[in-house]
């Protein structure tokens, strides 16, 4: 049976791409729109004060303008859109949504279900990626890859970059304290011990696999964890207990000269107390990918200090990341036609 399927993708995650990846799996004989959305060339709406929108966040485009696309498509992907529990009420056709990230925050969950409309995502869609990323983060730091590439665009030679008193060290003689156990944390810890890297993991609600068990790898507390690791990198999602967990109290605990590193939200992180902690000497330096406030301020403190290396959130955006993303999508949209029950349902 031919179903109606709106595709509102982005300049990131294609609509042309989860098209693709659709017809492969459920052929060509359906109706198929697509919108592209301007992120990221445009920012998103990262808030909660829109009108409607209560609750949502991550997300890009109008009510109006997404409901008018969406018509009366019984599937509906995206990765960004916004769905609310007005716009559900304007869409009774609507029956099964393809959000293709780690978390449908876009997305009014309660008033999904209350529209019986099923809501899929693609978990760890990203997580090759954003491990990969941090392990370049660490060695950016940890190297003085970006000190001696800053220096050099200046047009200054730091020899003195090879004194023993001042040139980094190698992770195989280093310990590394990830905190958060999931799709990336994992990745994370795999990745390091290929080093030969001493491993700490904090997760309160999941046991380390017997593999990273046996080598080597030690399941501590997170005070445990700060004060034994020379980095620190965090991995947990947000939640009312993960928020603001690297605080002051949190960075005093940390290794006098340790690197900090966040490539996986901002509301992690109290950022003035970071800046505290850089300033005084305490902390040796950091690596930030994720921010309070995105796009971060020109006039942002932390931009200004000469110990940390900081990137625009693109540390999930890879070529890869896209395709798997799509894929998954897809596959659950086949389900969905064929009978079938998701395989991640929210």
């Amino acid at each position: 049976m031919t179903k109606k399927i709106a595709i509102a993708g982005d300049r990131f995650m294609l609509p042309q791409v989860f098209q693709e990846k659709l017809v492969e799996v459920c052929g060509d004989g359906h109706d198929i729109r697509l919108l592209e959305l301007p992120w990221p060339d445009v920012p998103m709406e990262h808030g909660y004060e829109v009108a409607g929108m209560d609750g949502l966040k991550e997300y890009l485009g109008s009510a109006d303008e997404i409901v008018d696309f969406i018509g009366d498509a019984e599937v509906f992907i995206t990765q960004l859109a916004p769905l609310s529990r007005a716009m559900f009420e304007r869409m009774p056709g609507l029956k099964f949504v393809a959000v293709s990230r780690g978390g449908p925050v876009n997305i009014d969950m309660k008033a999904a279900r209350a529209a019986g409309v099923t809501v899929v995502n693609t978990p760890g869609r990203n997580s090759s990626a954003v491990a990969e990323f941090t392990i370049g983060a660490i060695l950016a730091e940890t190297r003085l890859i970006r000190s001696g590439h800053e220096s050099l665009r200046k047009g200054e030679w730091r020899g003195e970059l090879y004194r023993a008193d001042v040139t980094g060290r190698e992770l195989s003689e280093m310990t590394v304290g990830v905190v958060g156990y999931g799709n990336i944390g994992t990745k994370v810890v795999r990745l390091l011990r290929a080093f030969g890297t001493k491993v700490l993991v904090c997760d309160p609600y999941v046991q380390l696999s017997a593999d990273d068990r046996n080598a080597g790898v030690e399941h501590v507390s997170l005070d445990t964890l700060l004060s034994r690791s020379d980095v620190v990198t965090l991995h947990p999602r947000v939640s009312e207990e993960t928020r603001n967990m690297m605080n002051a109290d949190a960075f005093a605990k940390m290794k006098p000269g340790a690197l900090f590193v966040n490539t996986a939200r901002g509301p992690l992180c109290d950022y003035d107390a970071l800046y505290d902690a850089l300033t005084s000497g305490h902390l040796g330096s950091a690596m930030l990918e994720t921010f309070a406030v995105e796009p971060v301020p020109a006039d942002w403190p932390l931009l200004q200090l000469p110990n940390v290396t900081l990137t625009p959130h693109i540390a999930g955006a890879s070529v890869r990341t896209v395709t798997y993303a799509a894929e998954m999508a897809a596959d659950e949209v086949r389900r969905y036609i064929a009978g079938q029950p998701p395989v991640n349902p929210c």
